[in-house]
């Protein structure tokens, strides 16, 4: 097995213009272990910054990337909803296969680590579509030969959004209003702050533990 630790990384992040990526990217450029942040998205984002590399790709054409996949540790944090995909085969595609093919090919190119944001209740046989969709993601990362694998599971995710999410909103108001019972094995059903995923995922990078780990909400708060 490979030795992670190292002086200077590279991270690679996927997912940057969303809530927890938009976190994640702002915590690595302030992060001195990183020497260079690669950020791979549709649009360019609105930051400049000396580590900062963006690459504006097509997620269709994927395979066509791979030597530019070229780091340490590969931050995933893509993801839609039903809604915004219009169709279980769309939301399949942003959901499992885009997250897959990262893996897949970060992996060949012998990246060390990669962190995943998945969801709460992710389980590969579960009877709801979204569930299943990132317990499928899930099993399928854990096949492919990094040094470590750590799967982060948020409850409902708290925090400003660029597109407006009307059912996610619903649930943060309910959980916030049940705080008060969602206590002992229910903290994990808490809603979680987009800020607090993303320094946990970065905290749990640069500890460089090997193995397959995976990480419920309430862990995820207490990191």
């Amino acid at each position: 097995m490979k030795d992670l630790r190292k002086k200077e990384k590279t991270a690679l992040l996927f997912g940057a213009s969303g809530l927890v990526g938009g976190y994640c990217l702002r915590i690595l450029l302030e992060n001195k272990s990183y020497n260079k942040v690669k950020t791979f998205g549709r649009r360019e984002l609105p930051i400049k910054h000396p580590k900062l590399e963006q690459h504006l790709i097509n997620f269709e054409k994927l395979s066509t990337y791979k030597d530019l996949l070229l780091g340490d540790d590969v931050f995933c944090c893509l993801g839609t909803t039903m809604k915004k995909a219009g169709s279980k085969e769309a939301f399949y595609k942003v959901d499992f296969t885009y997250g897959n093919e990262i893996a897949r090919m970060t992996a060949a190119n012998h990246c060390q680590q990669f962190l995943l944001v998945s969801s709460i209740g992710a389980y590969s046989n579960s009877v709801f579509f979204y569930n299943k969709v990132k317990g499928q993601l899930e099993e399928a990362v854990k096949h492919y030969p990094f040094s470590g694998i750590h799967l982060f599971r948020p409850a409902v995710l708290v925090g400003e959004r660029e597109e407006h999410r009307f059912g996610e909103e619903i649930a943060v108001k309910l959980g916030q209003a049940f705080n008060f019972m969602t206590s002992g094995k229910l903290l994990k059903y808490r809603p979680i702050e987009g800020k607090i995923v993303a320094n946990a995922m970065v905290k749990t990078a640069l500890s460089n533990q090997a193995g397959i780990h995976t990480y419920e909400s309430d862990a995820i708060q207490r990191m």
